[in-house]
């Protein structure tokens, strides 16, 4: 073999290896999971939202990062968010629902990559008060985070949404005053949330936090109560790790997180 062709085909060889490595590579990452996918990642606290903390810390585009599944607010209080496979809606006031660029931003929001661990179907007819009950008496233990994912047909679903806050904002419990309620019946959809245990208190929403949307994205918002008919099946991600970004500038900064908000928040929730 002369010199000529020995590099042609040394050349080639190298060539050959470098797109195999990179092929390699990009399935690998492809394939690998996020390090965060059992991970709980969390906006601000529920305390901070409850006393007016309604500026956007992180763009949406941040929070896709950190998982599909989730929900949350948005800058100024402006609707319920939804997240989705990886998509973020925002259901507004205005009834409609819609999908957000990544720049929008966001005060409060809680999101994870959701890999159902087990699921429990229904036994009966329940009201929201009844599924709370019984539900979190299906839990393997009440001392855990899960992500909650049901899609169905539900005989009632009751949420609402409150419409942009101006500045000075105002508590939440007031901002609540605004809120737009929607009843809908025999809606098809999922409903998405989060059960955190009770010593989660002033972080988030201990026990069942639960947004819904339609399956035509039109419609959703937060769920005051809702229908859930025999034979449904509940979905449960089990999410044993948890990351909270705060905020270091502006009114979190000098408000007073010591006292009880639990009432306050009991109040709004339904």
């Amino acid at each position: 073999m002369d010199r000529q062709k020995f590099l042609l085909i040394f050349v080639l060889t190298i060539v050959l290896i470098f797109v195999a490595v990179s092929i390699y590579t990009q399935l690998s990452g492809e394939l690998t999971p996020p390090a965060d996918r059992e991970t709980l990642y969390q906006v601000s606290t529920i305390d901070a939202l409850l006393l007016g903390v309604f500026d956007g810390i992180r763009p949406v585009g941040d929070l896709k990062q950190h998982g599909d599944f989730g929900i949350g607010t948005f800058d100024a209080l402006d609707g319920e968010m939804i997240v989705l496979d990886g998509i973020v809606y925002q259901a507004k006031a205005d009834g409609h629902t819609y999908q957000v660029p990544d720049s929008l931003t966001t005060p409060f929001a809680t999101v994870t990559y959701f890999d159902p661990d087990f699921s429990v179907t229904t036994e009966g007819t329940m009201n929201s008060t009844v599924f709370t009950s019984m539900m979190t008496g299906r839990l393997p233990s009440r001392n855990m985070v899960y992500a909650v994912s049901m899609h169905g047909t539900f005989p009632s679903m009751r949420v609402r949404s409150i419409p942009a806050q101006q500045e000075p904002f105002p508590t939440l419990t007031e901002a609540a005053k605004t809120q737009v309620i929607y009843t809908y019946t025999n809606t098809t959809g999922f409903v998405v949330g989060f059960y955190t245990p009770v010593f989660f208190q002033g972080l988030n929403v201990a026990g069942y936090h639960l947004h819904f949307i339609s399956d035509d994205r039109n419609s959703g918002g937060h769920i005051l109560d809702l229908v859930v008919p025999e034979g449904m099946i509940v979905e449960y991600d089990i999410t044993p790790e948890f990351s909270m970004v705060l905020p270091t500038s502006g009114a979190f900064t000098g408000i007073d997180l010591s006292r009880d908000l639990s009432g306050d928040l009991a109040k709004i929730e339904k």
